[in-house]
């Protein structure tokens, strides 16, 4: 049943991956922002993203069609091996480049898109042995689950906003007692001594802004000591006071609030 699982697992992340490079959005982009034109030349990489959708959905079909032979499972398996072979060139030749494999932007190669890639070939070559058994709908899911923890270009569905509603819910300043129009918080935020104080640590433009009673929050992704964190000023929405403006740096893996910045209290320390 494991076994079998698997081949479901695999026929529906190439039937994804080979759907969105012939049907998703700008294919013509997203083969741009991969290394492909190096592989195969300038101009060529759209043909060569959109033969690989066709390759991967043919697969995915023969995958889903039972009865499932060795040789379905095995051609998974090499395809998932030449992504493998691709990634490691692509992070050679052009570092900076997009994966490209599963729609949207992931960013730069990195240990998430080769472990999803080398996942591929672990999952393929268990379908490769997988036998008439029914599969299990619970292994799939999880196998599925795992594909797109490691797919960076999907966390925009699920990682962010998690990340949003975490920091609603558990930010120090989330309990202060937010109606000014998102540009004049932000004026208010740039023109006070809270962003003066920790601007050389921010690494973003606003990233998610609410209110609460007569407070707006605004969010950016900051660097402190090399490690991911999140700053949030609280602004007065009745007036535009920049001076009453007030900040909390917290450590996105630990949630611990490093620093606060408060207009009685003066700068805090990290």
């Amino acid at each position: 049943m494991l076994l079998s699982s698997q081949v479901l697992v695999v026929a529906i992340v190439l039937a994804w991956t080979g759907g969105v490079k012939l049907l998703g959005p700008s294919p013509a982009l997203a083969a741009r922002r991969t290394a492909l034109d190096r592989l195969v030349g300038k101009g060529r990489e759209l043909a060569a993203y959109r033969a690989v959708g066709v390759v991967e959905l043919l697969i995915a079909t023969a995958l889903a069609l039972p009865p499932v032979e060795v040789a379905e499972g095995l051609a998974a398996t090499a395809l998932a091996l030449g992504f493998v072979a691709y990634l490691l060139y692509a992070r050679q030749v052009r570092p900076e480049s997009d994966c490209g494999c599963m729609g949207g932007k992931g960013g730069p190669i990195g240990w998430r898109s080769l472990s999803r890639a080398g996942l591929l070939v672990l999952t393929s070559a268990m379908a490769a042995g997988a036998g008439p058994e029914p599969t299990s709908p619970v292994v799939v899911l999880a196998g599925l689950a795992v594909f797109v923890a490691l797919s960076a270009e999907l966390d925009r569905y699920w990682l962010l906003p998690l990340r949003r509603l975490r920091v609603r819910l558990s930010h120090p300043l989330a309990g202060l007692p937010s109606r000014v129009p998102l540009a004049a918080g932000v004026e208010q935020v740039e023109r006070s001594p809270a962003y003066r104080a920790v601007a050389g640590l921010l690494r973003s433009d606003v990233r998610d802004t609410w209110i609460e009673g007569e407070w707006r929050f605004l969010s950016y992704s900051a660097r402190h000591r090399d490690r991911a964190a999140t700053v949030v000023f609280a602004v007065p929405t009745d007036r535009f006071a920049p001076e009453e403006v007030q900040a909390a740096l917290v450590d996105e893996s630990t949630e611990e609030t490093l620093w606060r910045f408060a207009p009685t209290a003066g700068v805090g320390s990290a």
